[in-house]
């Protein structure tokens, strides 16, 4: 059975290209799935990923692709925020009508401003490659799909489910009173942002991409098969009751986690949302547990009469909010609910609404002969002979020859109904005959590529095996998938592909991880090179002190050595700037022995001198050499010791004459002064005493005063 989505997780996109004759002429469909949310796909070989579009949007990642466009995360460096770009595949843009319709559609969605609508910003075209591509910015709503819920939750409470179909009727009815039709209502399209937030993506796109594929294939139509309305297939038209009949899919599958129709081919689907009621969402395993009026909710807004469906998405929301209301109130039954969801919607005069085309087999049925017609009578002639009876013939002479004529008649028309039945067989032959032909080239020799994610290896080529492909197996590394399972599939899951084909799977080898090198000890470039040889990644680098390690050398790393660490893991060193320096104090002027004993508690070493100071007391600090700043351990420093002032024993110069006293002083390093004493008489003066007195000690250069007479 086509699906639009593949295995648990994010769903993955991909187009569906059907011929069918559900109408009285063939048209192509296509059924493309256009945006995921908080799926992250491979970006290996995409020419967009890096390119900066149209100079303002910096393509980061692609996340998913679809039938006519591809959705890549987007930087928009002029506002420096998060987008959405929507990038049109190539050959889509080459039409300047179509270009025109892509922009008058964008515009349009961009005039929506609802909660639940996710926000069109720009729309331009690519005109960096030889190929003109459309593209549109949108809303980037980091999340999840209601894909994902339904592959998690369903089927869902029935109070849960119109809770989820609420909002994305609100942001539909914003859009039918703008005009504006999304025409691909899908669990896909319905985004649910990591606050719970549900919003719609993709207004009005489909609409501009059908009027550009009509031209090339006579009518293409946009829209995803499992939820696409009967009038859409049939006509390749859609209104505001095609988005209601699209929701209404959407609310069946959440209430029951099934789709209301199924099939092997796209056709086989298609054919059976134009030729088949959706049924009631109780009928089945969900039976007993949902109320009638939410059966009739539904089948009212899935009637395959677009005249027989709610109007627009305001109506339904409007129903299924009442819904809502009896839910919460326990009700189960709503009467005054149930008599307007079972109402005959009325045209504007008066009477049923009955516009869709019934699709039954003709019958051949032969056309009777005519009766015979009275002949009227020429004037003038007589009554007798006009209305006279033919003469009678007898029985036994015209009885034969009449059943024969009649059965001879009987017969030409038998001949005549089989040979129209024979042709008709025929036309039938060669109709089938050439359909089987091309749904065989078309469809028939190729299947889909399952979904193998997650699968063991036997399991996987089993699951391979039954759609007749094989597997080539590699290894990848994988941090969330477990060791032996596949991690990605070549092609993805749902890409047609030859019956008998290969598929490439990669099974995981679990996460990559890679062993801490030893680097304490290595020399800084050593240690670098050996952690970036073991795929790691070199973090922060700091200086440390040591007595020890020689500078240039890793003292210690911020992950210890053989652990196993994740590929490019951040890896911080410290190395080596030698010994710490120590502050050199100044002692100068402080007693000498606690000076020196400071300064080898520090670390360095004292090499003491001595020196005779006047200024400087003895046993105190005269000189410090280096005084300050800093300095190794082990590194000398030069303490000078004071002596004190040097003591000269003074001279005894009594009674010398003046002159001759001073000299002596002089020589003896001393100053002197004079003094007098008793009287003064003229003549030579002699000196009489001293002070400091004749032979006591006195610091050398101090002042002696000499008393004379």
């Amino acid at each position: 059975m086509p699906d639009e989505s593949t295995s648990r997780g994010a769903p993955r996109p991909w187009q569906y290209e059907v011929t069918s004759k559900l109408g009285p002429e063939a048209s192509t469909a296509t059924f493309p799935t256009v945006f995921g949310a908080g799926v992250t796909m491979t970006t290996v070989g995409d020419p967009l990923v890096g390119r900066l579009l149209d100079g303002r949007y910096e393509i980061t990642q692609r996340l998913a692709r679809g039938g006519m466009a591809t959705v890549y995360r987007a930087v928009d460096t002029r506002l420096t925020r998060t987008v959405a770009v929507k990038v049109m595949h190539i050959g889509l843009g080459d039409d300047a009508e179509f270009a025109r319709k892509f922009d008058r559609e964008a515009r349009a969605a961009a005039k929506l401003s609802h909660p639940n609508v996710v926000s069109v910003f720009d729309q331009g075209q690519d005109l960096g490659g030889p190929n003109s591509r459309p593209y549109i910015v949108m809303e980037y709503v980091e999340g999840e799909t209601l894909r994902d819920v339904l592959n998690r939750e369903a089927p869902l409470p029935p109070a849960r489910a119109l809770e989820i179909i609420e909002p994305v009727l609100a942001a539909l009815a914003a859009a039918h009173d703008a005009g504006l039709v999304h025409r691909d209502v899908k669990p896909e399209n319905v985004l649910i942002s990591e606050r719970g937030r549900i919003k719609v993506a993709d207004f009005g796109l489909a609409k501009a991409v059908s009027s550009q594929t009509s031209t090339a294939t006579q009518g293409l139509l946009i829209g995803t098969v499992s939820y696409l309305p009967p009038e859409l297939v049939v006509s390749g038209k859609a209104d505001a009751r095609s988005d209601v009949y699209s929701t209404g899919v959407v609310l069946f599958e959440l209430l029951t986690g099934r789709k209301p129709h199924t099939g092997d081919t796209p056709i086989q689907i298609a054919y059976a949302h134009v030729h088949r009621d959706v049924p009631p969402p109780s009928v089945g395993p969900t039976a007993g547990a949902i109320p009638h009026y939410v059966d009739a909710l539904v089948t009212r807004a899935t009637a395959r009469d677009a005249n027989l469906r709610p109007p627009d998405a305001k109506v339904l929301l409007a129903q299924v909010r009442r819904a809502r209301i009896a839910i919460q109130q326990g009700l189960a039954d709503d009467p005054e609910l149930m008599r307007e969801l079972r109402s005959a919607p009325r045209q504007e005069n008066g009477g049923p609404r009955r516009d869709r085309a019934d699709y039954e087999a003709t019958q051949m049925v032969p056309s009777p002969m005519p009766a015979a017609r009275a002949q009227p009578r020429p004037a003038g002639l007589p009554r007798t002979v006009i209305d006279a009876p033919p003469p009678a013939v007898p029985r036994s002479v015209h009885q034969p020859t009449a059943e024969r004529l009649a059965a001879s008649e009987r017969e030409r028309r038998a001949r005549k109904r089989r040979r129209g039945w024979l042709a008709l067989l025929l036309v039938v032959m060669i109709s089938a005959s050439a359909a089987l032909a091309g749904w065989y080239l078309m469809e028939g020799r190729f299947t889909t590529a399952p979904a193998l994610d997650s699968l063991s290896r036997a399991e996987a080529e089993r699951v391979a095996s039954k759609v007749g492909l094989s597997i080539d197996f590699s290894e990848a590394y994988s941090e969330t998938v477990a060791r032996g399972l596949v991690v990605s599939t070549n092609p993805e899951p749902g890409t047609k592909i030859l019956r008998g084909g290969k598929i490439d799977a990669a099974l995981s080898k679990g996460p990559e991880r890679y062993p801490m090198p030893v680097v304490v000890g290595l020399s800084r470039s050593a240690a670098e090179a050996a952690i970036e040889k073991a795929k790691l990644a070199v973090g922060k680098v700091a200086d440390g002190y040591s007595d020890q390690a020689a500078p240039g050398t890793v003292l210690s790393a911020s992950e210890r050595s053989g652990v196993r660490l994740k590929k490019g893991t951040a890896v911080d060193l410290v190395v080596s700037s030698g010994p710490k320096p120590l502050v050199i104090t100044n002692y100068t002027g402080t007693p000498y022995d606690a000076a020196a004993a400071a300064l080898s508690s520090a670390g360095f070493r004292v090499v003491e001198r001595s020196a005779y100071s006047k200024k400087v007391a003895k046993d105190l600090v005269l000189r410090q050499n280096p005084a300050k700043g800093r300095g190794a351990r082990g590194e000398t420093i030069t303490l000078t010791r004071s002596l004190g002032s040097l003591q000269v024993t003074v001279p005894n110069v009594q009674r010398m004459a003046l002159p001759a006293a001073r000299k002596v002083m002089r020589e003896a390093g001393f100053k002197t002064q004079v003094q007098r004493v008793g009287i003064n008489r003229p003549g030579v003066d002699f000196v009489v005493y001293t002070n400091p007195g004749a032979r006591t000690p006195a610091s050398k250069g101090a002042t002696i005063t000499l008393y004379v007479v």
